[in-house]
């Protein structure tokens, strides 16, 4: 029972810090950090203005990236909720408010991701992130809405 325990622990923990990983790398612009993050067939999905974008696997996902730092946004995580459902994958959903770099840090949107996350030989992985925004003043390059 306590060794279950302490793996939920240790999982949840690992697992809570991908959203922040994935924060730094934007805020880093450090594009093969940010695609490291995801399963080598990982996927991104947008859905802005009831317009969904899938990028899938790490080529795509790499370009997708590279085609947002003119966009320069500083994201802020929140409200992390996580649910380890096995003990190689997980659910997990938080909160975004969105920031420009390019605009003084002036406020850019807010949404939330809904993300599954995979146990890989090398630690846990984004299987897919699923961003919902609820608001934007501006889209990357990649969306097309």
């Amino acid at each position: 029972m306590l060794e279950n325990d302490v793996y939920g622990l240790l999982a949840r923990e690992a697992i809570r810090d991908l959203p922040v990983q994935y924060c730094d790398c934007v805020w880093r612009d450090d594009i093969e950090g940010l695609v490291s993050l995801f399963e080598k067939e990982g996927t991104f999905q947008g859905l802005f203005s009831g317009i969904e974008t899938t990028i899938t696997g790490h080529d795509e996902l790499r370009d997708f990236y590279l085609s947002a730092t003119d966009f320069m946004p500083r994201p802020y995580i929140h409200n992390h909720v996580v649910e380890l459902l096995k003990n190689d994958y997980a659910k997990g959903r938080c909160y975004l408010d969105l920031r420009s770099a390019k605009h003084n840090m002036d406020w850019l949107g807010a949404g939330y991701y809904e993300d599954e996350y995979r146990l890989s030989s090398v630690g846990w992985k984004f299987q897919s992130r699923r961003f919902t925004a609820l608001r934007m003043e501006e889209l990357p390059a990649g969306i097309q809405t």
